[in-house]
């Protein structure tokens, strides 16, 4: 600019202006600013000076004062720099002023001579302005509260994530350290009675270290913690994954997951599934759309991370999506990205998966959850009416504070619950840990397989509702267990579905009632969704291979007793031929049908009657 010849032909105003421009060239934006006004002072028509004044607001976030300056750029000479308007325009749209802005991106793009990046650049702003002005028309319902002192401090709280009954906060502090520089840990604060949130204290060793931890994510239940860890000696990249378990109130230590899910280059943000066998996650790793891409990993059958795969291009875009959120429901995901068309530098958004494994075309979530100015680091709850982000809105305790709000209906995910319990030895009452797995009825597929924990027996998983499930718990040396519930379309998704299971330890003469095993009404004809309970007592079988078993059929008292005895005969059969059939020998399984004989609840009631039709298995010999 110096080059040129000036607006002005005031001597004083131009020797400030240079005095002025060193400032700016070193960053001294104040000085730079003090000095400017004494320059325009000299010459009020001085365009030089405040387009250097626009620029020097602009760079410390005074955009108000900036639009000042770029506007009488403009007024003074329309055509001074071919940038001036788009100059001009870009503060508008950081306040929100979506409308002024577009009509000055318009006004740039009829300039001549402007750079292609640049004027490509102002198209994807003008887009966006366009988008905003109509957005912002149409708000969208939000009310964001503070999560309180307990939780955040006069430094920086961010990347908050939480169990399914949201009892447990785990985020990121950042602040400074006794060394003088800044470190991030991981705090967790538990959920009181009254529903404020305790005093959050330092999640602490093997977790937390001298180096840098941050941008976590947990399981449903809180047992499984993946996190980042950045420039460590097991790191593959400067930025990797990191995983670890929980026994108890203990966690264990963590370990890299390794290729080919951290590379050379940067992964961050993960985000896991209710189940923990899919990982979400942000990375700059080749064969991307550019800039940040989201990619997913399973966990294999060998418990390895298999190689990670792009979500494509109807989330990916040439610039930068991260932050990626998956839903407990495991089909809605909510993102962050500067690529698509939005309303500031970067927006969140949702996108749904279907039956098919495709995406949904994102979905900006609106005004005023999303501004011009940077959203990002959304968690919303398994319930999908509560949501948690960090912000540094004004009335907050510090840099960054934690906020939550309610979601609005459009915005939220499937409706799902958590089946919350403890599984304990049914004599001794200790805790168990033990296998489990949850079945849906409709399709017989395996939706949750997971365990309880090892020291205190207890486990949560999260569900979708309008289904119907089987339930299987197994341990070696004890009697597998078996139970059968439905989640109903409007199941109260803030309260948990409780089930207690008590393992019975193998004895003689104990008997387990199978209770997803069903047959055609009044036949004996197993259905397809028994298979899997069918499975289980098979594998029981060929793990205790010493065993022999009697199966027991059971029926109500409605009808003939003959004909329930009958019935009830031949239902044990069927289930002994399954066994057979899946090699096991039938010297070990004898059979017998009860009748109406051995009623285990009244026959009054449709709800007893239930009860007394069944199969059960008992434990006849370990010879």
């Amino acid at each position: 600019m110096a080059q040129r010849e000036y607006t002005t032909k005031s001597k004083k105003a131009i020797k400030l202006f240079e005095e002025a421009l060193k400032y700016y060239s070193a960053k001294r934006n104040a000085e730079a600013l003090e000095i400017l006004e004494k320059a325009i002072k000299a010459d009020e028509n001085f365009v030089e000076a405040y387009t250097v004044s626009g620029d020097c607001y602009a760079d410390v976030g005074d955009f108000q004062n900036a639009i000042a300056s770029y506007q009488k750029v403009v007024d003074l000479d329309p055509d001074f720099l071919s940038t001036s308007y788009k100059q001009l325009a870009d503060v508008q749209f950081k306040t929100g002023d979506y409308e002024s802005a577009l009509s000055n991106y318009k006004v740039f793009m009829t300039k001549k001579r402007v750079n292609p990046q640049i004027r490509e650049k102002a198209e994807r702003y003008m887009k966006n302005a366009e988008f905003g002005a109509v957005v912002k028309k149409k708000p969208v319902p939000f009310e964001p509260k503070n999560l309180g002192e307990s939780v955040n401090t006069d430094q920086y709280e961010y990347f908050p994530v939480l169990t399914a009954d949201e009892q447990t906060l785990v985020f990121t502090r950042n602040q400074r350290s006794q060394r003088g520089d800044y470190q991030e840990d991981f705090y967790v604060s538990i959920a009181s009675e009254d529903g404020s949130w305790a005093r959050a204290r330092n999640l602490g060793e093997p977790i937390n270290t001298s180096d840098n931890e941050g941008a976590q994510t947990i399981t449903a239940d809180g047992q499984q913690l993946f996190f980042i860890g950045c420039n460590r000696k097991s790191g593959k990249g400067s930025c990797d994954i990191y995983h670890a378990f929980r026994n108890g109130s203990k966690w264990g230590m963590p370990r890299n997951i390794g290729s080919p899910a951290n590379t050379s280059k940067w992964e961050s943000q993960p985000s896991v599934s209710a189940d923990g066998k899919t990982l979400y996650f942000a990375s700059n790793r080749s064969g991307g759309a550019g800039g940040m891409d989201i990619w997913v990993t399973q966990l294999a059958p060998n418990n390895e991370w298999t190689v990670p795969r792009n979500l494509g291009d109807k989330i990916n875009t040439p610039f930068s999506e991260e932050t990626p959120f998956i839903h407990p429901d495991g089909k809605t995901l909510y993102f962050t990205s500067n690529g698509h068309v939005g309303m500031g530098e970067k927006d969140i958004y949702v996108t749904r998966k279907d039956a098919d494994g495709n995406w949904s075309e994102p979905k900006n979530l609106g005004y005023p959850i999303n501004t011009w100015n940077d959203e990002q680091g959304l968690f919303v709850a398994a319930s999908g009416e509560n949501a948690y982000f960090s912000s540094d809105r004004k009335g907050g305790y510090g840099k960054l504070d934690l906020y939550s709000f309610k979601l609005y209906e459009e915005a939220r995910p499937t409706r799902v619950t958590y089946v919350k319990g403890k599984v304990k030895d049914k004599e001794t009452g200790r805790p168990l840990g033990a296998k489990f797995e949850l079945i849906d009825l409709a399709t017989s597929e395996v939706v949750i397989e997971s365990s309880s924990d090892q020291i205190d027996g207890k486990f949560l998983v999260t569900l979708p509702v309008d289904h119907e499930y089987a339930l299987n718990v197994s341990k070696d040396n004890y009697l597998f267990y078996s139970e059968h519930f439905s989640l109903p379309k409007q199941q109260d998704i803030t309260k948990p579905y409780r089930m207690d299971v008590e393992l019975q330890p193998i004895k003689f003469g104990e008997k387990v009632v199978l209770k997803n095993i069903f047959f055609e009404t009044a036949s004996f004809e197993l259905l397809p969704e028994s298979t899997v309970e069918l499975d289980k007592l098979v594998a029981f079988m060929n793990n205790n291979s010493t065993i022999h078993i009697e199966i027991g059929g059971h029926t109500d008292n409605v009808g003939k007793p003959e004909s329930n005895q009958l019935l009830s005969e031949n239902r044990s059969k069927s289930v002994r031929q399954y066994l057979i059939d899946h090699a096991i020998s039938e010297g070990r399984i004898q059979f017998k049908g009860y009748g109406e004989e051995q009623p285990v609840d009244t026959n009054e009631t449709p709800e007893g009657r239930a009860k007394n039709r069944r199969t059960e298995f008992k434990v006849l010999s370990g010879e």
